[in-house]
């Protein structure tokens, strides 16, 4: 008798530029393909091998086509088989569709996992432990989310509200979902922290492959009907035409729109909260928290970058260099220095979420040629 873990099937969408990361991530170079933790493995790396420590290696990445080249650079026993490539971007809910449909199709009685190529997660066992039980979970005929225990009252994430222990063998973590919540104001935040019934909604889902996609079906019937094509012809010689003819005119939405939400209020959800460390590297501040200041160090600098050079007296921040220039910091309280051959950034870690607007005013003003 096989067990659940034996039909698991995780993939890793990558996408997103990761524009409160600019100058640094770039559209060509988009924050999962850098290392932003001085380990020496990129974000996409590293999730990779601690997705195939679950799956005896099997571990799919749907990214973009203009990533390609630097995926299967980065991840070399990547096969051909487990690489999906999207034309453009179209949000969560086509990439997420689609490898559950390609995942299905080899595997009927697939368990598929949903896991964002940009979290930093450790450790790497309680994460196994966490996603084991989640499996276990998701077997019963539910989709199960990884709640993340909130260490503040965070605004930049959703919420999920759980309800009661599901008592489930195998699972003795997991509890009933009664609803996803979207990214809340601060008060709001303050009370769901206080209340003990939220986590954060990283995004990680866990779920039998037919039960994503009949959920799909129900709410986004054009999308599902799309990605249906595509993956009927997935592998056969008409598979360039028919992804080209049909990606763009699919509907762009969120999985969380199309699936989780649904899905919630059919009482189809579950969730596991998670007992490990997570960071999803949204802005330069979780940079900070997420490098180490030189114990020899005079100032609380964290300096990032092969090639940097950094003067700090009386300073606390983050500086990250590559260019080779000199960055002196006299006297400033936790700056953010992002210095690049093309564009330098100057701000605090206090105003780091606002870095994305500054993208967008690039954009608007058509400098696309640092974006």
């Amino acid at each position: 008798m096989t067990t659940p873990l034996a039909h698991f099937h995780p993939f890793v969408p990558a996408g997103g530029v990761g524009s409160r990361l600019w100058p640094l991530s770039r559209a060509d170079a988009p924050k999962f393909l850098l290392d932003l933790t001085g380990s020496g493995s990129s974000l996409l790396r590293a999730t990779y091998d601690r997705l195939a420590g679950l799956s005896d290696g099997r571990v799919m990445v749907v990214t973009g086509r203009t990533h390609a080249a630097a995926v299967c650079e980065q991840l070399p026993e990547l096969t051909e088989e487990e690489l999906v490539l999207e034309p453009s971007p179209k949000d969560s809910a086509a990439a997420i569709g689609l490898a559950c449909m390609l995942i299905q199709r080899r595997d009927p009685d697939a368990i598929v996992g949903s896991f964002a190529a940009d979290h930093v997660i450790e450790p790497a066992e309680a994460f196994h432990d966490v996603v084991r039980e989640a499996v276990t979970a998701a077997a019963s005929g539910r989709i199960v989310t990884i709640g993340i225990p909130p260490s503040s009252p965070a605004t930049g994430f959703g919420y999920i509200r759980a309800g009661a222990p599901l008592g489930l063998a195998g699972a003795p973590h997991a509890l009933q979902v009664e609803q996803f919540v979207e990214k809340p104001d601060e008060e709001t935040a303050r009370a769901y922290v206080a209340s003990g019934d939220y986590t954060w909604n990283a995004g990680m889902f866990v779920a039998p492959a037919a039960l994503m996609l009949r959920h799909l079906e129900a709410s986004e019937p054009a999308l599902y009907a799309g990605l249906a094509e595509i993956a009927d012809a997935w592998g056969t010689p008409a598979q360039e035409e028919v992804v080209d003819r049909v990606w763009p005119g699919l509907p762009k939405t969120a999985i969380d729109y199309a699936v989780a939400e649904p899905a919630a209020a059919a009482g189809d959800v579950a969730m596991v909260p998670a007992t490990f460390t997570w960071d999803d590297v949204g802005d330069f501040a979780a940079i900070r928290r997420l490098n180490r200041v030189d114990p020899e160090a005079d100032c609380d600098v964290a300096v990032l970058g092969e090639n940097s050079r950094v003067l700090a007296d009386s300073s606390t921040g983050i500086v990250v260099s590559d260019t080779g220039r000199l960055v002196a910091l006299i006297g400033v309280e936790d700056i953010v220095v992002v210095d690049t051959a093309d564009a330098l950034l100057v701000t605090t870690r206090e105003h780091a979420q606002r870095v994305k607007d500054a993208v967008s005013a690039l954009k608007q003003n058509g400098d696309t040629d640092v974006l």
